[in-house]
């Protein structure tokens, strides 16, 4: 990955290649999340997470192999480098699975909604970054417009929502991605191990592992888990291992280290849209209105909230 820049303020340069850079992970992430409904009675959620993380670190084997000898630069770091396993590969995706089994869909996607809201608070508590009002109104726009796309146009719709205790799963995972992101965006790291893409990539796939592994043996050891092996099944954990996390985590990467983790949580909020419009597409349906209007809304949100 290319040196951090500073992260000093809010960044006003938000060029079309680094949107594109935040947007397609949101895109990756809303085609995960529908590939992992699809698949979520074949393969237990947890082991899904583990089996998608090793098949990314054997991707990534060939490119990094180097960074694993015992004199490589990952293990002067390896504290730093577990912190970001866990909060991002261990700890993200599997609140969210959790989430899944006590809430609903609806309730888990409102939730993680509020990222920019929590990434902002938190460079705020933890770094001193100003909030703007342009940033609170473009978190504004962002979240009006997830909720948009979930009440698919019906605001009464909101109205029948009842949270409950295991939204705060989902909580702790928005947090947990809010932390992720700013440790990108304050790297301590040497630039042997910063300056190359997989092999950081791998570092945090190494130690995430290790968490992932822990949580999946809970999940085998508490329940009675099995996996229906098919080709289907196959092709969509390789798919979540090439997409959603090799490729995504690279562009997530690159994209908070030129905009910083205050615009990028932005584009976190194109997740749901993108979902809701795949949905859509693979029904046959034609786009409504109000995807338009959410479409409107979350990016008015992102542009406003990059500018000074």
């Amino acid at each position: 990955m290319p040196e951090c820049a500073t992260v000093t303020g809010v960044n006003s340069n938000l060029s079309l290649t680094t949107a594109l850079m935040l947007s397609t992970p949101a895109l990756l992430w809303a085609a995960n999340a529908l590939v992992g409904r699809w698949i979520h009675e074949q393969v237990p959620p947890l082991t899904l997470n583990l089996l998608r993380w090793v098949l990314a670190f054997v991707i990534l084997l060939p490119l990094a192999w180097r960074f694993l000898r015992p004199d490589g630069p990952i293990w002067p770091h390896w504290r730093r480098l577990a912190v970001l396993g866990l909060l991002s590969i261990g700890a993200y995706n599997t609140l969210q699975y959790m989430a899944l089994h006590t809430s609903n869909a609806v309730n888990v996607t409102l939730v993680a909604g509020s990222m920019p809201v929590w990434t902002l608070l938190l460079g705020r508590l933890l770094h001193g970054q100003a909030i703007s009002g342009r940033q609170w109104l473009g978190a504004v726009l962002s979240i009006g417009g997830v909720l948009l796309v979930l009440c698919r146009g019906q605001w009464s719709v909101l109205m029948q929502l009842r949270f409950v205790p295991g939204d705060a799963y989902v909580l702790l995972a928005t947090l947990c991605w809010s932390l992720y992101s700013w440790m990108l965006a304050r790297p301590s790291e040497p630039s042997e191990l910063r300056g190359d893409w997989a092999g950081f990539l791998m570092a945090q796939i190494l130690f995430g592992l290790v968490w992932s592994g822990l949580f999946t043996g809970a999940e085998w050891t508490l329940g009675s888990p099995q996996i229906l092996w098919s080709g289907p099944v196959v092709a969509a954990v390789v798919f979540i291992a090439v997409g959603p996390a090799v490729l995504a985590y690279r562009f997530w990467g690159m994209g908070v280290q030129r905009a910083g983790p205050q615009i990028a949580a932005f584009f976190s909020n194109l997740s749901p849209l993108f979902a809701a419009l795949l949905s859509t597409l693979l029904l046959g349906e034609a786009p409504q209105i109000f995807h338009l209007v959410a479409f409107v809304m979350i990016v008015g949100g992102i542009v406003v909230s990059s500018r000074k």
